[in-house]
């Protein structure tokens, strides 16, 4: 177990480096700059800001600086956000979208789980065919039609639920719902193809042949090894749900992590844009390093190697 820790370890490090490297080097092959608004600066300023900021240099000495000061921790400043510095930003945001993200997991797997254990027990029914109805809308559907609709029935047509921020329990209703719609879908037929594979084991009909109650059959023998393949699609997930959806944080007005992802590639902020992707490939080598570690817990036949 040791050894294996310590391989995904040494893993995890070179491919933080491999990810940031690229996108150091994508990043400046990329025409404009971000000092480069509507109203471009004079010479002289441009000049000065490029200084100040250390872009004047060559890109082999940005890297090597930029790297140094990573290793101590200090992502560096803002180029668009003057005087405030990525890892603030970084953590004001991460906190407001992890909140909201994290219910929305939450929620996705109080509802998808239940929904495909119920659709594979009742293969061919009518309730079958209303849960995959359901998952099939909801992974096709797009989240900023979901948003859409909620508002249109909580808010506009309800008047029940606030459409902007989150300074009340009512303001995460409809963003944590946005949000789940389309992984709760996924979650369900995730369940459901993995609880019929799973049914027709043999040591399910021998734990039936036993004669043990049907609720122990369901929830100790066959949905504990059907939710192998959720829990594999739960890291990545989580990796991406908790730093905010750039969709969902704007249409409800939400300070998450998402809208920086995206502005911060419109503005050319070159060191937003290290940040966030640093961030993010971090979570999830995180996440799914715990989800290694959850898959021996359920089931202890794996061996971390």
């Amino acid at each position: 177990m040791f050894k294996y820790f310590v391989k995904k370890a040494l893993v995890s490090v070179l491919t933080l480096w491999i990810v940031a490297t690229a996108t150091f080097a994508l990043m400046h092959m990329v025409p404009g700059g971000p000092f480069l608004a509507e109203k471009t600066p004079s010479a002289a300023t441009l000049a000065a800001l490029k200084e100040k900021y250390g872009l004047d240099q060559p890109i082999h000495i940005q890297y090597k600086n930029y790297f140094v000061k990573l290793f101590r921790g200090d992502m560096g400043p803002s180029l668009k956000q003057r005087g405030r510095e990525v890892n603030d930003i970084i953590s004001t945001g991460f906190k407001v979208s992890a909140r909201v993200g994290g219910l929305a997991v939450l929620l996705a797997i109080c509802v998808g789980v239940p929904l495909g254990s119920l659709a594979a027990f009742n293969r061919g029914k009518w309730l079958d065919s209303v849960i995959l109805i359901f998952s099939t809308t909801g992974i096709a559907v797009p989240s900023f039609v979901t948003a859409t609709v909620l508002m249109m029935i909580f808010s506009v047509k309800f008047n029940l639920l606030p459409t902007y921020g989150l300074t009340s329990w009512k303001h995460y209703i409809m963003p944590v719902m946005s949000l789940a719609f389309y992984p709760s879908s996924y979650i369900s037929r995730l369940t459901r193809s993995s609880m019929l594979e799973v049914m027709g084991q043999d040591y399910i009909r021998t734990a039936r042949a036993k004669g043990l109650p049907k609720s122990r059959v369901i929830f100790k023998h066959a949905l504990r090894n059907a939710l192998l393949p959720v829990i594999t699609y739960l890291g990545p997930l989580l990796a991406y749900t908790l730093t905010g959806s750039f969709v969902v944080e704007k249409i409800f007005t939400v300070p998450g992590l998402g809208n920086h992802f995206i502005s911060s590639i419109i503005n050319r902020d070159y060191t937003m844009i290290m940040g966030t992707t640093i961030f993010l490939a971090t979570l999830i080598i995180v996440m799914n390093l715990i989800v290694d570690i959850v898959y021996k817990i359920v089931d202890p036949r794996i061996d971390l190697k």
